[in-house]
């Protein structure tokens, strides 16, 4: 493997891990604002 492909790869990687951080963080912002818990303590609804 000369040089460039192994820049190449390395460059490719590095996309690849900007681009899941960047899916993550927005699958985390897409969560329902809207949280309803039952438990012993009775029915809690917490919204933001």
């Amino acid at each position: 493997m000369n040089r460039n492909s192994l820049y190449l790869a390395v460059a490719m990687l590095a996309v690849l891990a900007v681009g899941l951080v960047g899916y993550i963080v927005y699958q985390q912002n897409q969560q329902p604002s809207l949280e309803i818990r039952v438990d012993e303590q009775g029915i809690r609804v917490d919204g933001n």
